[in-house]
């Protein structure tokens, strides 16, 4: 239990009521790996060609990145309901208009702009009221438990589109889910109420005296300080590198390795991303932001490595080891999106985590999308991803480098206090110059 400051009327603790409605939203905003499948199963009479296939899902995430900046505004201003209730709003809304046609820009309008906003609104929303229930010593892993849900949601979205499909047709499996997780996600959106302000979470440390940091950060601010682009920059690398994997695993385990098991490896890093979020962000509180990120990134990096050697014919192409490659990939990539808002946190505060943590997101997005981009041009030029592993390697090993650089941005008030207070003690003491 904890309380406000200054003797104020007790408080009941919703922490983890709103950690798990946080977490279930996520699960049901992971609907958009539901697009994979419905991908596979458009009917040939639909007459859509694979570029028509691929920009809805692609619009999606791009929209739901951007969309986190205005998303996490309006959490910051008007409360985690409201944001999140818009978003189950959206989601159903463009599940719903894709459901009505058979038309490619209808889906980018449906699933893409629609869904893609609602993502962007919903998540934005989940994580910041649960991490304020807690004190600071446990931030890394109640952001883990609350993110864990969209990782965990193609272990069972995949299987539902797919059953939903062979049964009703794509039309109605998407006005089924529409329906579905519009309910879900507003219902559950009423459970995300945030501590009243001064609330100070129980074990919380202490607040210290004389010297003064500056805990929270606005966003024009935080765009001010050098390591804004630092994390920006590794997230860029870390997500990237974890998005490339996952829109290319089932032809790398069928190309590469030989394996027509691309179900099987899919579901083993969705297990390995639910998990990783949670195993990451409780590790970080015990050892360090910093240590863990840095750790996670040179694990990724070594495992884009051992993926180039995964060819067929080779130990590293049986079953047993592209499972576990697999799930340790989706362990380090979602441990990114564990440490990233628990980073930003700790760095800017939570006075404005949500707006602050959508600007950093956005290289989630601009991640996935510029090393995907690589990797399909790689791919049709020289007919195989060796180099783009290569390239995500590099990228993955300079992002752990710059681990060794990333200090907080916190400005010590104190201390130019006691500069403004000297200049006024040499002034007094000397002439005024003209």
């Amino acid at each position: 239990m904890g309380g406000p400051q200054g003797g104020q009327q007790h408080v009941v603790n919703h922490g983890w009521r709103v950690t798990f409605a946080g977490m279930g939203i996520n699960l049901a905003l992971g609907v958009l790996y539901s697009w994979s499948v419905i991908k596979k199963n458009i009917p040939d009479d639909w007459e859509w060609t694979d570029k028509d296939k691929s920009w809805p899902y692609a619009i999606a995430c791009l929209v739901f990145a951007l969309v986190m900046v205005p998303g996490g505004r309006l959490q910051d201003k008007m409360g985690p309901r409201l944001a999140a209730t818009i978003g189950g709003i959206l989601v159903g809304a463009g599940m719903i208009v894709a459901s009505l046609t058979d038309m490619p820009l209808w889906y980018i309008l449906g699933f893409g702009l629609l869904a893609g906003s609602g993502f962007g609104f919903g998540y934005a929303s989940a994580t910041p009221p649960a991490v304020k229930w807690f004190p600071a010593a446990r931030t890394g892993m109640i952001a883990g438990i609350v993110v864990s849900g969209f990782g965990l949601a193609s272990v069972y979205i995949a299987p539902l589109t797919k059953w939903l499909i062979g049964t009703y047709g794509i039309q109605h499996a998407m006005l089924a889910l529409g329906i579905a997780f519009l309910f879900v996600v507003v219902l559950l959106a009423q459970l995300l109420t945030p501590p009243p302000k001064g609330y100070v979470p129980a074990g919380a440390a202490p607040a210290k005296t004389g010297v003064a940091k500056k805990e929270d950060f606005a966003p024009t601010e935080m765009l001010r300080t050098s390591q804004f682009y630092l994390l920006w920059f590794m997230y860029f690398c870390g997500s990237g590198a974890g998005l490339m994997i996952i829109g290319n695993l089932d032809p790398i385990a069928k190309n590469q390795a030989g394996l027509d098991l691309g179900f099987l490896l899919v579901a083993m890093l969705a297990v390995g991303n639910g998990g990783g979020r949670i195993l990451a962000g409780t590790l970080s509180d015990k050892f360090g932001r910093r240590q863990t990120l840095c750790a996670v990134l040179v694990i990724q990096a070594i495992l884009m490595i051992l993926l180039s050697f995964a060819d067929k014919e080779t130990t590293l192409a049986t079953v047993p080891a592209m499972a576990v490659i697999s799930a340790l990939i989706g362990a380090n990539y979602g441990a990114n999106l564990a440490l990233f808002p628990s980073v930003t946190k700790d760095f800017y505060g939570l006075k404005n985590f949500g707006v602050n943590y959508g600007l950093v997101f956005t290289a989630w997005g601009v991640g996935g999308f510029a090393l995907s981009m690589l990797a399909a041009e790689l791919k049709d030029q020289l007919n195989h991803y060796y180099y783009s592993f290569y390239a995500a390697a590099a990228l993955l090993i300079v992002a752990a480098v710059a681990t060794f650089i990333l200090r907080p941005p916190h400005v010590v008030h104190h201390a130019a206090a006691t500069d403004r207070a000297t200049e006024k003690l040499i002034a007094g003491s000397t002439p005024a110059a003209n």
